[in-house]
């Protein structure tokens, strides 16, 4: 079995995708800030530090059954660990494995912190990470990212940093977790066909390529009138309109995707990846807004 690097190591769990679930995570701590409640802040790291592991974890499971049912391949869009046979598909396993003790085991450190209710949510979000890929492979791999990136997260954090299941947090967990789950859309648009010859069926592919752009332009431009609408009723601060800037970016990503249209997968080819930046601006926009609606309030 051949040595492999840290860079190696690094590469394997998909850093740069880490975003899409701390995120949410952050955009809840500064949310709960600003309406008041009383935020235990080191609960709030350990969830956001314990949710990147589980995120790690989910992805080297994910690439695992990727390449073993070869949807995955030279020719797919994918990450080169085991497509150019950087590691061996057990090595990556035993990774995977290792990463979700690592995570379960904050998981119940936090649990012995707070309460039960969070056993509910830790294994809503096991079972997202152990399913997802038969799941996604029946298009449904779209509703398992929202429920594990933005539903689940965002009330868990609630939970552990105030000991309350705050439901207002849904308010922020739609706009943030449609973004996210338009990164896993972007993708699966793209790969359908090397999809269809791993005999798998995506959302992407159930929907057909035309109401695919359709819907991730909705799932990438609604959030912002979402974000404008809850501002008008009161539900947000105003401060939360800091988010527009955003929406050049998400206009660009959607005349791009468009491009689905006229070229086909090659134009929308690194969709997904500044679906995952525009993710991360709009976050943090949001994250500043409610910062400033804090110190001003």
């Amino acid at each position: 079995m051949k040595k492999h690097s840290t860079k190696d190591w690094i590469m394997a769990v998909r850093p740069w995708s880490f975003p899409a679930s701390a995120m949410p995570v952050a955009v809840t701590l500064a949310y709960l800030s600003w309406v008041g409640q009383e935020v235990d802040w080191v609960n709030g790291v350990w969830a956001l530090l314990n949710i990147i592991v589980f995120h790690a974890a989910g992805n080297t499971w994910s690439d695992y059954f990727d390449f073993r049912h070869k949807v995955d391949t030279k020719e797919s869009s994918s990450v080169p660990s085991l497509t150019e046979h950087i590691f061996e598909p057990a090595e990556i396993m035993r990774l995977s494995l290792l990463l979700l003790v690592v995570a379960i085991a904050g998981g119940v450190g936090l649990l012995c912190r707070t309460g039960l209710p969070l056993l509910y949510i830790g294994i809503g979000g096991l079972a997202c990470t152990l399913l997802y890929p038969p799941l996604k492979y029946h298009a449904l791999g779209d509703a398992v990212i929202f429920v594990a990136y933005a539903f689940l997260p965002m009330l868990g954090t609630a939970y552990v940093a105030t000991g309350v299941m705050d439901w207002s947090t849904m308010w922020i967990a739609l706009p943030v977790g449609l973004i996210t789950v338009a990164i896993l859309h972007a993708n699966n648009t793209r790969d359908m066909p090397t999809d269809r010859r791993a005999h798998i069926r995506t959302f992407a592919m159930a929907l057909g390529g035309r109401i695919s752009v359709y819907l991730y332009a909705f799932e990438v431009l609604f959030p912002f009138g979402w974000i404008a609408g809850c501002a008008a009723g009161g539900i947000l601060p105003w401060w939360s309109l800091l988010t527009l800037p955003a929406l050049f970016m998400a206009w660009g990503n959607v005349r791009q995707m468009s491009r689905f249209f006229s070229v086909g997968r090659e134009g929308i080819v690194g969709v997904d990846e500044r679906t995952a930046q525009l993710q991360l601006l709009f976050s943090l926009l949001l994250i500043v807004s409610f910062v400033i609606a804090g110190l001003l309030s």
